[in-house]
């Protein structure tokens, strides 16, 4: 038996291929898992658009977030087994999940939501992490008390979508969103949010309700482009974390002088580290399912393209490089 995959073609980098491999063998820590669904980020279309820019020497298969059925196990894993249902974001260093089947560390797998389908399930992992990982463990609002405000810089994205009832869920924090659309604003608003404001001038949306400083600020698109304004609505000792990376230098004057901190959030460090804690990100998921099983979180999936193949994938390419999705598009096989 063979695995069909997607991948970047090496002659033509800008285009995808369809290929055939060998059934891999799971190693010690390893799930062999059958994907069912995929779902395409921007990391997807910012990897690919690396590769076109600098060549490939072979075939590449990108894709991080998925859902499956266990086949095999590796001999070091005990908390799953052949059968099992699964999902999970990935691992940037290893071959993607653009493919029928897929070697995926146990550690960083989480048991899939009992009451999602396939596709639903695939859009949730690294938007998940991402947003749980960026309140939770490097801005911490968990500790703040309800006199705090966090503000989500993309709250209609698939980061936002899920960061806005995460933090609504387990903190006591008034969240403010942002958003440049009324059906953006509204999809804010149904997930939890407090306040929804337009990006475009956010220390002017701010001053409307007579808010000056926010005390946490997430992140989610574009650091460079409102860098200036989160540098100056950034309360004194309060805490950034962009997941985005900048193309241009961040001043930091205003940050020194109110002893304002700067976090960075890159859901892979784990698993590309092989961090000591890789398998939080299992936990992670776990928890997170259960908050989806509980309804308390709502998939963000919003468009579902079928079928494993060279058009799918590039259809769902250009829908996210189109730069207006919201919520997530996945490819369910």
């Amino acid at each position: 038996m063979s695995v069909k995959a997607i991948a970047v073609n090496p002659n033509d980098p800008a285009t995808f291929i369809e290929i055939p491999l060998p059934m891999p063998q799971p190693g010690e820590h390893d799930l062999l898992v059958e994907v069912k669904a995929v779902s395409i980020n921007p990391v997807d279309t910012k990897v690919h658009a690396n590769i076109a820019k600098n060549g490939l020497k072979e075939p590449r298969i990108l894709g991080w977030d998925a859902s499956g059925i266990v086949k095999a196990v590796g001999s070091a894993v005990t908390q799953f087994k052949a059968g099992d249902e699964v999902w999970y974001a990935g691992d940037i260093t290893r071959s993607g999940s653009n493919a029928t089947h897929q070697l995926i560390d146990a550690r960083i797998v989480g048991h899939k939501p009992r009451t999602l389908d396939w596709a639903a399930s695939a859009a949730l992992p690294l938007t998940a992490l991402t947003a749980w990982e960026g309140l939770f463990e490097r801005l911490n609002i968990q500790d703040a008390g309800s006199d705090k405000t966090l503000l989500i810089v993309g709250g209609a994205g698939g980061v936002g979508s899920l960061a806005i009832p995460f933090a609504k869920h387990n903190s006591q924090i008034n969240v403010i969103a942002t958003a440049s659309r009324e059906d953006s604003a509204q999809w804010c608003r149904d997930r939890g949010a407090d306040l929804v404001v337009n990006y475009r001038d956010l220390p002017g949306e701010l001053a409307k309700h007579d808010i000056k400083y926010v005390d946490y600020i997430f992140i989610l698109n574009d650091t460079d482009g409102h860098w200036a304004a989160v540098s100056e609505l950034i309360a004194p000792q309060g805490h950034i974390c962009t997941i985005v990376e900048n193309e241009h230098p961040l001043d930091q004057n205003q940050l020194k002088s109110k002893s304002a901190a700067l976090h960075w959030e890159f859901m892979y460090t784990r698993s590309m580290y092989q961090t000591q804690d890789m398998a939080r990100q299992g936990e992670i998921l776990d928890e997170v399912a259960k908050l989806v099983d509980n309804g308390v979180v709502k998939s963000s999936l919003s468009d579902t393209l079928h079928g494993l193949s060279v058009e799918s994938i590039t259809e769902a390419h250009r829908k996210v490089l189109d730069g207006h999705m919201r919520g997530k598009v996945v490819v369910a096989f």
